[in-house]
């Protein structure tokens, strides 16, 4: 069988909305029913935050989510426990999102073949090396069918865009700008970006990460990209929500 995020680019090329999470946020056992509503609200994918006590490229609002699950109990472990039948009820792409200290610590081969089991499609690890990446860690990866993602930036040369392009599957995370996470950006003034990226014809697709809040952020993200990811301002809503389930109806729609 196809990896699902594959699967989801050949059927549909434009407007691909992937939304982040953290795992065990708001509550410990929010996981699971924040991805169904996702998922019946029409989210393309989700990208699930594995959390961590240091998250780098992490604003202080996704930060604070992190925080908050690791004080509700969540870690890997954890997680593939609240993951082990989630395939029952969700269909769309889901990709792990996190830093490579905790799995390297629940292992790389454990981690990869843990996502098989479940059903996890793919992995975003912004601090591991595309080198390391292609040098020791591909073939588990490729052996249980994961995708990793990579990130690129507007300071990225073509050359490494192109490199990480080869290397990369499922698709490419273009960062709109190097900066945190949550950060408020002017997609107006990223168009000249997205347009190179867009004019380099790379062989996955492209989703616009960062800054992306809104109906005329994702619009601005999507006109030369295939779709955009949406972190902090939904993790935001989270924060603040009565309701799980309303509160996530009215965030998707507001973005569609």
């Amino acid at each position: 069988m196809s990896n699902r995020i594959d699967q989801l680019f050949a059927g549909k090329r434009k407007g691909v909305l992937n939304i982040y999470c953290t795992a065990g946020f708001p509550e410990l056992n929010d996981t699971l029913p924040v991805m169904k509503a996702l998922q019946q609200n029409g989210v393309d994918i989700i990208e699930l935050g594995m959390p961590f006590s240091d998250p780098l490229a992490d604003g202080p609002v996704i930060q604070d989510s992190s925080t908050r699950a690791i004080s509700n109990g969540m870690s890997l472990k954890v997680l593939f426990e609240q993951l082990k039948d989630f395939r029952e009820k969700i269909h769309v792409p889901v990709l792990l999102m996190g830093y490579l200290n905790p799995v390297l610590l629940y292992g790389i081969e454990n981690f990869c073949k843990k996502c098989a089991e479940v059903g996890v499609d793919g992995a975003i690890l912004p601090d591991l090396p595309m080198d390391e990446y292609e040098s020791e860690y591909r073939p588990v990866f490729e052996k249980y069918g994961l995708h990793l993602v990579f990130l690129v930036t507007p300071e990225t040369s073509e050359e490494r865009i192109r490199k990480i392009d080869s290397v990369s599957k499922g698709f490419i995370y273009a960062v709109s700008s190097s900066s945190t996470t949550g950060t408020d950006k002017n997609m107006g003034n990223q168009q000249a970006y997205f347009e190179r990226l867009e004019a380099l014809q790379l062989k996955n697709p492209v989703l616009i990460g960062f800054g992306i809040k809104d109906k005329a952020t994702f619009d601005a993200a999507t006109v030369h990209s295939n779709g955009g990811v949406i972190g902090t301002a939904f993790i935001r809503a989270l924060e603040h929500a009565t309701n799980l389930d309303s509160a996530i109806q009215q965030f998707v729609a507001g973005v569609k």
